[in-house]
């Protein structure tokens, strides 16, 4: 049966080609989503409803980009920004890799476990937020990519999630409309019990099968910025008050210096050379070490730094080049460059370019020497730090390369307190419902900006555009079927199609539709379409409707196919550089595992006949 009026039609077709593009990724996300808006645009400006008293025009159609489900997602990914910014979940996650070093799996296993408990009595947007920093975290501690944790930190919140009647707004929805237009009753765990079932099967295929099909991906940035291992000779000043100032050493090393080698302590005119036996720093000394490029940007973004950001001569910390203004960079020194020859000091580095050299790498043996007493040659690489613009006019230097891609801001970490107070209060806000999540997620990005965790650029660069125009098109397209009655239509031939059919069959072909459709609209409109005709279709056939309305339930819940079709989707899509297709694939086959399993499982749970 083919639609008569053209605007569903249309509708239908726009939808159609709109989801096969986004899959085959031939073109931009962005493309493809805005396409389809004009597409949208265009037919509603020549076509109507075939329902005269309803009209659908621009401003319905792009209310999406301002929509708070969307406002919601990009003020979460800005306030994530701030955590990762200031490097809050670092020492917590090192806690949990450290512990787990053996086994590496059980950094996130158990991690993900509690997120599947949590969501069953918390909403599943803030337990997402809640954990994706974490696991960011422990990703990040471990050397891995985001993508390989992110995506199972959805997934499981949402299975976690449609075990009770709390645990999704779905699931409160669903049962609102239930109990409006039958005598079903649902209970906070009336479906708890099948709803374990579910879960437990999702959950074993995310945690054993869906790493073998979801492909890890990094950020350009990472890509280009992955640790190669190799090391900078660097040297630590030791001053009164120094957080190294009175260490003593330990069987030949330095505990403080565990990421670092200590390959000499220059004490007045005495070098003293590893093993170190009963060594303590002291003021005056000077500690010449070689370590990568990581350890040394942490041991700078500490609360009180190791190593000092000042040229030869004493300058103000605070006043000259703030810790939370800092960039990092690696430069080449150039062929013929008036550098060659000279030390650190002679050269006068500091004097022309504001930006102080922190370390050097030589790809040729290192000298055991003070890395001021290092007469530079072509080719050595510089680790430089600076403020940002002064970073910037190294391009035009000719004594140095800049490596653009290796320009890094130094984590603010005397900031990660402010930034964690400002992450509890909002999920705390959020999960308690003192206020929505959306006026949460506003209120904290405002507050990660003015305190400092994080700058208006920093800010603007964590809104993912793919996100932006991913959720404003699908809403569209959401507003478009539903007004044309596209969506009644699909649910009306699923009624005449299964009349008369076996019960099994009528369920599994109602969560099998339903699963479909939670992947293109959102879960909330495809379960107050389907779960009066859940209920009119139990009624007919003599078989139990709570049966019928918990599939609604949990069909609406298997939205893992698409990331539009749930907010922690999308929430996951940007941190873990996720494409379109990443959600097809991992996600298509638990969302049929649960199907089968429901088909099966269901007619044993509820007491009557598979046949």
């Amino acid at each position: 049966m083919l639609p008569a009026d053209p605007a569903m039609l249309l509708t239908f077709v726009v939808i159609v080609v709109t989801v096969v593009l986004y899959a085959m990724e031939r073109l931009a996300l962005e493309v493809v989503a805005l396409g389809s808006v004009v597409a949208f645009l265009l037919i509603f400006t020549f076509f109507q409803p075939a329902d005269a008293s309803v009209t659908i025009g621009a401003s319905e159609l792009l209310s999406g980009f301002a929509n708070p489900a969307l406002v919601t997602v990009i003020c979460l990914l800005i306030v994530g920004q701030g955590l990762f910014q200031t490097d809050a979940l670092e020492k917590p996650a090192k806690i949990i890799v450290d512990a787990t070093r053996k086994r590496p799996v059980l950094a996130a296993m158990p991690i993900l476990v509690a997120v599947a408990v949590i969501s069953g009595f918390l909403n599943n947007t803030p337990v997402v937020v809640m954990f994706l920093p974490i696991l960011s975290a422990v990703a990040a501690a471990q050397g891995k990519p985001a993508g390989r944790l992110l995506m199972p930190l959805s997934f499981i919140a949402i299975l976690g999630g449609m075990t009770t009647l709390i645990g999704s707004s779905t699931n409160l929805l669903v049962a609102d409309v239930a109990a409006r237009t039958s005598d079903v009753r649902l209970g906070f765990f009336s479906f708890t019990g099948i709803g374990v079932i579910l879960a437990g099967v999702g959950i074993l295929y995310v945690l054993f099968v869906m790493p073998f099909l979801l492909k890890p991906r990094r950020s350009m940035a990472e890509e280009m910025q992955v640790s190669s291992g190799k090391q900078f000779i660097a040297q630590i000043a030791i001053t009164a008050g120094h957080p190294l100032e009175g260490v003593t050493s330990v069987a030949g090393l330095f505990p403080a210096l565990k990421d670092m080698t200590v390959r000499l302590v220059q004490r007045g005119e005495r070098p003293i050379l590893p093993p170190f036996e009963n060594v303590t720093l002291m003021p005056g000394d000077t500690v010449i070490v070689a370590a990568t490029r990581h350890a040394l940007t942490t041991a700078l973004s500490q609360r009180r730094p190791l190593m000092a950001t000042e040229s030869e001569e004493p300058s103000d910390l605070e006043a000259s080049l703030p810790q939370r203004s800092l960039t990092l960079a690696e430069v080449v020194v150039a062929p013929a460059s008036r550098l060659s020859g000279r030390t650190i000091a002679q050269s006068g580095f500091h004097t022309e370019t504001d930006c102080v050299v922190m370390g050097v790498q030589r790809r040729s043996r290192m000298p055991r020497m003070a890395m001021t007493e290092i007469r530079l040659e072509p080719g050595d690489v510089l680790l430089v730090a600076g403020h940002a613009t002064n970073i910037q006019r190294l391009r035009t230097n000719r004594d140095v390369l800049l490596l653009d891609w290796s320009a890094a801001e130094l984590p603010p970490r005397r900031l990660a307190p402010r930034a964690l107070a400002i992450f509890a209060l909002m999920v705390a806000a959020s999960a308690s419902g003192v206020v929505p999540i959306v006026t949460a997620s506003i209120a904290a990005t405002f507050a990660m900006v003015l305190s400092g965790c994080l700058n208006v650029r920093q800010a603007l660069r964590a809104v993912d555009s793919r996100i932006f125009m991913l959720i404003g098109a699908s809403i569209a397209a959401a507003t478009a079927l539903e007004v044309t009655g596209g969506a009644k239509m699909i649910a009306d031939v699923l009624v005449m199609v299964l009349e008369g059919q076996r019960p099994m069959v009528m369920l599994s072909s109602l969560f099998l539709l339903v699963m479909l459709l939670t992947n293109v609209l959102s879960n909330n409109a495809t379960a107050v379409l389907f779960t009066p005709i859940a209920v009119n279709m139990a009624i007919q056939s003599g078989m139990p409707v709570e049966a019928f309305v918990t599939c609604v339930i949990f069909a609406a819940n298997c939205s893992f196919a698409t990331p539009i079709g749930y907010q922690t989707n999308l929430i996951v899509m940007g941190p873990g550089h996720y494409r379109f297709s990443d959600f097809i694939v991992a996600g298509t086959p638990l969302a049929l595992l649960l199907w089968l399993t429901f088909t099966f499982v269901a007619p044993i749970y509820y007491g009557f006949s598979m046949l």
